[in-house]
This record gives C-alpha cells, structure tokens and sequence, in this order.
C-alpha cells in the first residue's frame, strides 16, 4: 500500500494507460479522481475499478483551463487534499502536418502538452501545503526521436521531456517529484485501431501493455526517478538517432522492414483472434 490515503488525479483515465493506472493506484490505497472527456467512459471504467469511496469521476476536455480550475478545486474539497497528479491523456493525429488541420495540430498541442504544465501549476500548491507529492508525465519515445508523419506529437512530447526535467530541477528539494514515463508503442487502441496509419517503424519495438506502463508510473511515483522507458534498447537508439541524425536516416528503413513485419503478425494475429 505504498499510496495509502494519497490523492491522485489520473487524467485520460476512462480507457488503456489512464484506466489501468487508476485502477493500480486504488489497489495500493489512493484516493482516485479519473479525469476524461465524456462521462459515460468513466462510469464504466469507475464501475470496473470498485471502491466507489475512494474513486471519484470528472468529465472535462483538459485544454478547458476552467474545468481544470474546477477540477482541482473539487479534488480537494472531496478528499481534503492532493498528493499526485498524472498527465495521461494525450492526442495524436497521424500524417505530414500539411494534411491535418490547424485544429487537429492545436489540439495535439493543447493536449499533450499546454494542459500538463497549466494542470502542473494547478496542484503544486496543494502539494506544498501536504509537504510532499508527485508528478508523472506520460511522455513517449517519439519525445527522443523525431518521427516524421509525427511531426507534432513528436514536438509535444520532446516539450513534455523537457517541461518534465527542468520542473524536476525547479522543484528539487521540496519533496515534490517530477517524472516522465516514456514507452516506446502500447498494446492499447490508441495504436491498435489506427494500425494502417500507424508508421512501421514504430512496431520495429517491442510493444507493452497499458498495466506495464501503470506499473512504471506508479514506480516513479513512488521514488521519484526522472525517468523510465521502453524498451531500454528503443531508448538509447533513439537517444543516438537524436544526437546522429545521419545514423537515424541510415538506420530508419532497416528498423522500417523489422516494423512491418511485427505489424503485419500483429494483425495477422489479431485477424485470427476475430
């Protein structure tokens, strides 16, 4: 019970990551608030997760810097405080940036990046009120490597690594933590429904599931560490491909043919389950 009688809001926690996580924190004794957009996800994500004392539902699109206000406020008047927060949801519009909208770039920006730092300043004083707390930024590989067809989302991620450690630095010493998780590709629908338009590339590394990205974030939770991926091997490629951009051109269509071929099993796989 390593977070017992802790408040922890999980944004984006109606389906995948956010779910498995808030489920996770309620086994070890949090109070959990779920954050997403529509209501009726969350009911049922809640309903699946029981402990209906200690999980309370909040519909709200988290680019609404009111309903984070809101949020927050009613976090603490429900529990009496706030220890943790983690900045879950995320979007992701695939494609070169000249064939998405201007509306489909702003929100990835707004999502994945603008509300984890409004959200961030949000609860901080909370948390120096409690003396200790945590955050944790569900980053990505992508936010190491730059993934043309990705162009945006690779930006909001490479800005929440670094929101994540400067925060960190800022905060050093207060007892309040900052960390990004940063997985390499998730056995979620967020990938799984969209496995056409997903670049192959991206399945030339060994995915994981939404309960071993909840594991990593409750982990850094609990002792603070800046920074978790996977897999460890993706992490450093793509730290490598970042400082060598001649060694990423170079190595993109071998690890492009390796991820075809995963993706192509993977549906094959998931043909036969059908």
């Amino acid at each position: 019970m390593r977070f017992s009688d802790q408040t922890v809001i999980v944004t984006g926690a109606s389906l995948g990551v956010g779910r498995a996580t808030a489920a996770q924190f309620v086994a070890e004794g949090a109070n959990v608030v779920l954050v997403a957009r529509r209501q009726g996800p969350l009911d049922e994500a809640a309903s699946s997760i029981g402990h209906a004392d200690r999980v309370w539902t909040y519909a709200a699109d988290v680019s609404d810097h009111a309903a984070l206000v809101g949020l927050v406020d009613g976090t603490v008047e429900r529990f009496g405080g706030l220890q943790g927060l983690v900045n879950n949801a995320g979007a992701h519009f695939r494609g070169p940036v000249e064939t998405r909208t201007a509306t489909e770039l702003s929100t990835m920006v707004d999502v994945n990046l603008r509300a984890p730092i409004a959200l961030s300043r949000l609860v901080l004083p909370h948390m120096r009120q409690a003396g200790s707390g945590f955050i944790v930024n569900v980053a990505s590989l992508a936010g190491k490597l730059p993934l043309d067809g990705a162009a945006t989302y690779s930006a909001t991620k490479f800005g929440l690594r670094a929101f994540t450690i400067a925060l960190a630095e800022e905060l050093r010493g207060t007892g309040i933590t900052v960390s990004a998780v940063s997985p390499g590709p998730i056995e979620t629908g967020f990938i799984l429904e969209e496995l056409d338009e997903v670049a192959d590339i991206v399945f030339s590394q060994a995915m994981c599931t939404a309960d071993d990205v909840a594991g990593w974030i409750l982990d850094c939770a609990h002792d603070g560490q800046i920074e978790r991926e996977f897999p460890f091997s993706g992490g450093k490629l793509a730290t490598l491909g970042y400082l060598l951009p001649a060694l990423r051109r170079w190595l993109k269509p071998r690890l492009s043919a390796r991820g075809a071929a995963a993706k192509a099993a993977l549906k094959a796989k998931r043909s036969n389950r059908s």
